[in-house]
């Protein structure tokens, strides 16, 4: 070892720390080696060798820059980067750069008090030996949050919040007058006013809602909301303008449409729907059909920037939690004037096709009209004419049925020339709740596509790729007006040649190679062929997670899942904001506008998608609490499960009976010890090699049912 000029022994892990210290703290100067020995007193031979050999291998793990044959400097380029903070309660934070590279890891002591989903700026450290790549925050560009969810406790002179699953290092510091009358125990709402610096570890806030008792039922899916930032009230001066529109149609308004009032048409729904907001109609003319998909014309009602227009913006999207829909407009426009309520006069904006008896469009064209719809049906009722069961073959035939029939054999031809197209089978269920006055959850079971919802979906699906075609095809060398697209990349190539490994395993085949069509069809072959199988779930899991998120964006780059070039969302304006911007713009278009600004609208597209995912993680917590509330009363009891999903800190498991899922924590596995083999998806014993896979049927209890935090834990049964 060498010395330093102090006399003590200069090993290498302290120089390393020496050195960073050095160029962090002058991450623009250059220093030559002759200054490097002066700033960190290095005196003799060896340990100047040994410091010279260091630079050497940090400029390898470009960390720093050679400028020259004896002068390095920091390496700015890689090693300070700006990208989001993710905060974990466990303390294994990390940093997932801008340019979507791998996260890496941030320790504690490195974090600078960063919270979860703020926009930071870290410097790389050196890679230690046998360590991984490892980052220091150095500058917290922006916070992601200012208000938090939590309990109050509330202490004689002063009172804290504690968060939802501890995301912030410190709980937060309320002064005593900021409390707004919440007591101990509640849940609130609270603001920061002051972040963590060095000077103060203290997160300082004030309580801005106080929800109610902990366990009531709206206290805790409003808790749901805003620790996501979603709003649980609507605006009293947005609710007011809406009270404001005038929901008569002039005739001077119907004459400047398509009238389509004494053409059959219906609405097809689930049967707790309110707002309709797309309908169908379908008369013969000659020998073709005509179908008209007809959509609630919103964009007529809400003008572009006015009060109800920036609430819709800001929603982006209504959000559906297990007990309640948090619509992304007013009630009075989403439930009334808008919704295609049986009987009433509604405008729309409609695709009206001409079809042949094979589902072929043999023309279509796009316009606003008006309609009256004859009839409101649930999901139910239209399976049932399409399917009846035994005891209604003998019953009367119901009104309009000969016409759902032709739309349900048209809707067929659709559905089976898109996958024969490229499309990619995923009929995934979904987990639905049936629940009680006091929104307790009183039954769980899973709701499967059938012919009823598939009739839908095809028509929309028609609709949308239609309308994006109609903007988005162009002659060569003609530049597309803008439009917001919904767009989903083609897989992961490397999950793609992953799953195709692991399928292997059961006597699989899959291609990973050739054309987008070549690899959906093969996709679609597994799915088909794994269809009943024991490991048919776990398939379609390891499949799914190869899948790219769809979102929206105005760069068309097609639809990979639906295996269409073109397509849009159009068909849900009343719930969906990128609808009424489609909306808007083909209405412009069609009256000769120039192209919209490409900027707004990718602005506004990413804003979109960012509030879908946020929706989308509120949905699922409020299916995680009824869940959890479900099997409350449950513990103890043992169920048929399988194993749904696999991690180094546990297994997850559904239930057969109700698809109520838990996890049995590792440090319950305690008759081996077990490594997590992440690529086959499975946990081996190292000493009697007992393997949990994916899938595999398992016997639970239900051990503890945690409402607060969400969590329902099982352990293995007894056999």
């Amino acid at each position: 070892m060498s010395k330093h000029k102090s006399g003590k022994r200069l090993n290498k892990k302290r120089l390393v720390e020496m050195l960073q210290t050095l160029f962090q703290q002058n991450p623009n100067e250059t220093f030559s080696f002759k200054q490097i020995f002066k700033n960190l007193k290095l005196s003799t031979h060896p340990a100047k060798m040994l410091a010279v050999e260091t630079m050497d291998e940090m400029a390898w793990d470009d960390y720093l820059t050679k400028t020259s044959d004896n002068a390095y400097r920091l390496n700015l380029k890689n090693q300070v980067q700006e990208g989001t903070f993710i905060r974990k309660a466990n303390g294994k934070n990390s940093f997932q750069p801008d340019d979507g590279g791998k996260p890496i890891f941030v320790s504690e002591r490195n974090s600078l008090f960063a919270m979860n989903g703020d926009r930071v700026r870290v410097a790389m450290m050196a890679r230690r030996e046998h360590h991984i790549k490892e980052a220091m925050v150095v500058e917290i560009l922006s916070h992601k949050v200012d208000q938090a969810v939590g309990k109050l406790k509330v202490e004689k002179d002063y009172a804290f919040l504690i968060t939802e699953g501890n995301i912030f290092v410190h709980d937060i510091f309320i002064p005593k007058k900021k409390l707004k009358g919440g007591k101990d125990g509640e849940k609130a709402v609270v603001r920061i006013t002051q972040w963590p610096s060095k000077d103060s570890k203290n997160i300082v806030g004030e309580v801005v809602d106080v929800l109610g008792k902990e366990g009531d039922n709206n206290v805790e899916m409003h808790a749901i909301l805003a620790q996501y930032g979603l709003p649980y009230k609507y605006p009293k001066h947005v609710e007011e303008a809406a009270e404001k529109i005038e929901p008569g149609i002039t005739p001077a308004e119907i004459a400047r449409r398509e009238d389509f009032r004494e053409v059959f048409t219906c609405t097809i729904d689930p049967k707790d729907a309110k707002d309709f907001d797309d309908a169908l109609s379908i008369r013969k003319t000659g020998k073709l059909w005509e179908v008209g998909v007809h959509i609630a014309d919103v964009s007529h009602y809400v003008k572009e920037g006015s009060v109800i227009d920036k609430e819709a913006v800001k929603r982006a999207t209504s959000v559906y939690l297990v007990d309640r829909t948090i619509p992304m407009l007013p009630e009075r426009l989403c439930n009334f004037i808008c919704s295609l309520r049986p009987d009433e006069e509604k405008l729309c904006y409609s695709v009206i096709f001409a079809l042949d008896d094979e589902a072929n469009v043999k023309d279509y064209h796009i316009a606003h009209t008006v309609i009256k719809s004859n009839r409101r049906y649930a999901y139910e009722e239209v399976q049932e004419i399409l399917v009846p069961s035994k005891r209604s073959k003998t019953a009367q035939e119901p009104d309009y049925a000969e016409e759902l029939r032709t739309l349900d054999r048209l809707a067929k031809k659709l559905r089976e020339r898109r996958f024969k197209g490229g499309a990619v089978k995923f009929d995934r269920e979904e987990l639905h709740f049936d629940i009680d006055a006091d929104g307790k959850p009183t039954r769980a079971y899973f709701k499967k596509s059938n012919d009823a919802t598939q009739l839908i979906e095809e028509f929309m699906l028609l609709a949308n790729r239609t309308v994006a075609e109609s903007i988005g095809k162009v002659k060569k060398g003609t530049k597309a007006k803008t439009l917001p697209y919904r767009v989903h990349d083609q897989p992961d190539p490397t999950k793609l040649e992953m799953l195709r490994e692991f399928v292997v395993k059961f006597g699989y085949k899959m291609k990973t190679a050739g054309t987008k069509g070549a690899i959906s069809r093969s996709l679609n072959a597994l799915m088909d062929d794994c269809q009943g199988k024991k490991e048919q779930k776990l398939i379609e899991t390891v499949a799914l997670r190869a899948m790219m998120k769809a979102k929206y964006s105005t760069h068309n780059i097609g639809h990979y899942g639906l295996a269409f070039d073109y397509y849009t969302h159009f068909t849900s304006p009343i719930r969906r904001y990128p609808d009424t911007m489609v909306h808007r713009l083909l209405t412009k278009y069609q009256d000769g506008a120039r192209s919209a600004n490409q900027e707004k609208y990718e602005e506004l597209c990413e804003h979109c998608s960012d509030m879908e995912q946020i929706a989308q993680q509120a949905e699922r917590d409020s299916i995680k609490y009824k869940m959890v509330e479900f099997m409350g009363d449950k513990v103890g009891e043992t169920y048929d499960a399988h194993i749904s999903g696999i991690q180094s800190y546990g297994i997850y498991c559904e239930i057969d009976e109700n698809h109520c899922e838990g996890m049995v924590p590792m440090r319950d596995l305690d008759d081996d010890y077990y490594d997590f083999d992440e690529r086959n998806y499975c946990l081996v014993g190292r000493r009697h090699h007992h393997k949990y896979q994916l899938g595999d049927p398992i016997r639970i209890k239900v051990a503890r049912a945690n409402l607060e935090k969400r969590q329902l834990d099982f352990a293995l049964a007894e056999d």
